[in-house]
Formats: C-alpha cells, sequence, structure tokens
C-alpha cells in the first residue's frame, strides 16, 4: 500500500483540536498561507491529517528554538 492510499482526510472540528485553535483563527492563519489550505470534498472541505501534524510539529520547533 503506497502512502498516498494512506492519508487521512480531517474535517474542521477535529483539526481545531489538534492544533488548539478555533475555526477563525485557523482561517485566519490559511489566508496568512501560515497554515495548510483544505482540500474539497463535494461541497465540504478537509485536511490532509499529515500536513496538520506536520504544521504542529513546525510550531513546536519554532516555539522550543529547535531543540
Amino acid at each position: 500500500m503506497n502512502t498516498e492510499a494512506q492519508r487521512r482526510i480531517i474535517r474542521l472540528p477535529e483539526v481545531s483540536q489538534l492544533v488548539g485553535l478555533g475555526k477563525t483563527a485557523i482561517y485566519e492563519r490559511i489566508k496568512e498561507h501560515t497554515f495548510p489550505s483544505p482540500i474539497k470534498l463535494g461541497r465540504a472541505s478537509g485536511w490532509i491529517e499529515e500536513e496538520v501534524q506536520k504544521w504542529v510539529e513546525t510550531q513546536i520547533t519554532a516555539t522550543r528554538g529547535g531543540h
């Protein structure tokens, strides 16, 4: 099974819970190009879980100065 087949799409409530930000803060960061953009799922949107997790790791690294 390849990596793309293992990707999981998560919706806004789970994204919000993972990153500790509300809907407005998430969409502000998307607009600023500092947060992963969602993908369209018909009329809904979702995020690739791996991209959100990488964003969290980047925030941790930036906050801790790479330690």
